[in-house]
C-alpha cells in the first residue's frame, strides 16, 4: 500500500460507523466515508470537539452542520526535498463545499512524493520535464511536479477548480511557475494534442467514476478509461519518466490497473509498473484506511 504518512497539518484521527474523524490543521471535521464498514467504540476526545459534521442523506447527497468552521483556512504540506523556487511547503486554501468535500485529497500526498523525487531527479540532470496533469482538480499534483522543477500542464473541464488550483498555486508561492492552465475535455485535449504533436515526459490522471466536460462531453469510466490510456501513449515521450493512474472507482482493484498500464505502455516503453491502494494512517487504531488505488510506471 501507498501510504501518506508524512502530513503534519492533516490527520485520520479516527473512524467507525461509515464515518471518519479528521483533524485539517487546527479544524476537526466529521465526514462519511463507504470504506468504513466496521463499528468500533468512539474513544477519542475530539469526537467531542467537531468544528464540522457532513450528514449523509438516505436519499443521496447530503449536507454540512458547522460548529465554529470558518469558511476558508490553509493547511501545508512539506515536500520531501529542495524545490526550484526556495520554499519547502505546498499551502492549500480549503473550504467545506459540495458532497462532503474540502478541495483537497490528503492521501495523494503519497503520489506528491513520489513524482517530486522522480522530476527532481531528472531536473538536477539538467533535463527539461515536460508533465500532463489531466482531471487536475485544485492542482495538489501541480504544485508538486512544479516545485520539482517541471513544466505543467493543468487539465481540468471545471472553471472553478482551475480557478482554486491558481489560488492555491499563488500561496505556495508557484504563481510564476511555467503552469498552463487549461479548462477543457481531457479526451478532446488528448486528441489534438496527438495532432499537433505534442509529447510529455510525464502523464498523470485521476478521472472521475462519472462527469461532464465544460461542454456537456459525457465521460463515464468503465467506458472511456482504457480509450484514454491508450490515447495518451501517443503523446508519451520516447524518454518518459513515470505515468500515473488514480482512481477512487470501487470495483477497479490495482490489479486491474496495473493491466491496463502493463498492456498500453509497457510494450512501447519498457519500464515497469506498479499498483497497490492508496491509504492514511489512523491514528487511534494504528491501522491504514484505504483511500483508493494507485497505478504507477516508471522506467
Amino acid at each position: 500500500m501507498y501510504i501518506a504518512d508524512r502530513w503534519k497539518d492533516y490527520q485520520v484521527i479516527d473512524c467507525t460507523q461509515g464515518e471518519k474523524l479528521e483533524r485539517w490543521g487546527r479544524f476537526i471535521l466529521l465526514r462519511p466515508d463507504p470504506q468504513v464498514i466496521w463499528n468500533t467504540k468512539r474513544t477519542a476526545r475530539e469526537w467531542k470537539k467537531l468544528n464540522g459534521h457532513y450528514h449523509r442523506s438516505s436519499k443521496g447527497g447530503g449536507q454540512w452542520e458547522f460548529f465554529d468552521l470558518p469558511e476558508e483556512w490553509q493547511i501545508h504540506y512539506q515536500l520531501p526535498g529542495e524545490t526550484i523556487n526556495g520554499t519547502d511547503k505546498l499551502t492549500f486554501n480549503l473550504k467545506p463545499f459540495s458532497f462532503k468535500h474540502t478541495g483537497l485529497f490528503p492521501e495523494q500526498a503519497a503520489n506528491w512524493d513520489w513524482m517530486f523525487d522522480i522530476i527532481s531527479r531528472e531536473v538536477k540532470k539538467g533535463r527539461e520535464i515536460k508533465v500532463l496533469n489531466m482531471f487536475a482538480y485544485t492542482g495538489g499534483a501541480t504544485l508538486a511536479a512544479a516545485a520539482a522543477g517541471a513544466k505543467v500542464t493543468h487539465v481540468d473541464a471545471s472553471k472553478g477548480m482551475i480557478n482554486w488550483a491558481k489560488e492555491n498555486a499563488a500561496s505556495s508561492g508557484l504563481s510564476e511557475a511555467p503552469i498552463r492552465w487549461l479548462v477543457d475535455d481531457c479526451m478532446k485535449f488528448v486528441e489534438r494534442e496527438i495532432r499537433r504533436g505534442n509529447k510529455y515526459h510525464a502523464i498523470l490522471m485521476d478521472p472521475p467514476s462519472y462527469g461532464r466536460g465544460p461542454k456537456g462531453e459525457l465521460w463515464k469510466l468503465e467506458e472511456c478509461i482504457y480509450d484514454l490510456i491508450g490515447k495518451t501513449k501517443e503523446i508519451l515521450a520516447d524518454d518518459a519518466v513515470f505515468y500515473l493512474l488514480n482512481m477512487y472507482t470501487t470495483g477497479l482493484s490495482p490489479a486491474v490497473m496495473n493491466y491496463m498500464i502493463s498492456s498500453a505502455i509497457v510494450p512501447t516503453h519498457g519500464g515497469k509498473v506498479e499498483a497497490a491502494d492508496i491509504g492514511l494512517p489512523v491514528r487511534e487504531s494504528g491501522l491504514v484506511l484505504p483511500c483508493g488505488s494507485s497505478a504507477r510506471w516508471s522506467v
